[in-house]
């Protein structure tokens, strides 16, 4: 095959992309009598896209913060930075740093390992979207008709991690952070909140659930859910708060755009 086809199948594959610098793994296969090119992974030094980065045996890839640009730490959460000692990369290898701060999930690790390393990734997310802004832009409800705010957002996660972690796993007698009457629907109301408040909140209750997770023998422990009436496994609670992220960090996206333009997970 020369050249030519081989660009020619390259660009019929990434035509519909974004324009981004990034380096991509890819092959060129051969379906019928047409050469075509298909990506099979991709990696990312300053931001050029979103998501766990690419690592193929070079640790030198793995090294790649981008520490000019944040620091090293994650704007509003810093221990999810690849300072973290458990976030290290291990036997089993670690993803390219994400260009934000985030440290990507291991490709290859253990169950427990790769749980952690994703709730602590979806963490750094949320934090991502919402640095920059003001306490004004937090509250604002930027996505009408919904009532959604990043910074109702922060503080719902708080409740979350409180919840799952302390009063479901750990059995705290704790009541909910925003509401001693046990309202849920309290977070959302930033009315008087701000940023100082909502963070350090936040990031309370993410030290309460990394200590809580790290003490736990397995991941087979056991707590009370009595909105459920039924016993709960630390494996189901971190899956669970994987899921409030991810869905929330959605919501995010959009509030964000809405506010400053800003897009990228």
């Amino acid at each position: 095959m020369d050249v030519e086809t081989l660009r020619t199948a390259a660009r019929a594959t990434l035509d519909a992309a974004t324009t981004e610098r990034t380096p991509l793994l890819g092959e060129v296969y051969r379906r019928g009598d047409t050469w075509r090119f298909r990506v099979v992974g991709q990696g990312f030094d300053h931001g050029g896209g979103a998501g766990p980065g690419l690592r193929r045996g070079r640790p030198g890839l793995n090294r790649r913060w981008a520490p000019e640009m944040t620091g090293g730490r994650s704007p509003g959460l810093g221990d999810c930075s690849p300072d973290r000692p458990d976030a290290r990369e291990t036997e089993h290898g670690m993803g390219m740093g994400t260009g934000d701060g985030r440290v990507a999930p291991p490709l290859t690790g253990g169950e427990r390992e790769t749980l952690r390393a994703y709730l602590d990734f979806h963490r750094g997310t949320l934090a991502m979207k919402c640095a920059g802004l003001t306490d004004e832009q937090l509250r604002l409800r930027s996505s009408p008709p919904s009532a959604l705010t990043l910074l109702g957002l922060v503080r719902h996660m708080a409740e979350v991690e409180r919840t799952w972690f302390r009063r479901v796993i750990d059995g705290e007698d704790v009541p909910l952070v925003w509401s001693p009457e046990g309202d849920y629907q309290a977070a959302y109301d930033t009315t008087g909140a701000d940023r100082a408040g909502a963070f350090a909140a936040w990031e309370a209750e993410v030290e309460h659930a990394r200590r809580i997770e790290r003490e736990a023998e397995s991941l087979d422990v056991t707590g009370y859910q009595p909105r459920w009436r039924a016993e709960v496994s630390l494996r189901l609670v971190m899956l669970h708060l994987i899921h409030e992220y991810a869905r929330h960090n959605g919501h995010a996206d959009l509030l964000r755009e809405a506010i400053d333009g800003q897009v990228g997970a």
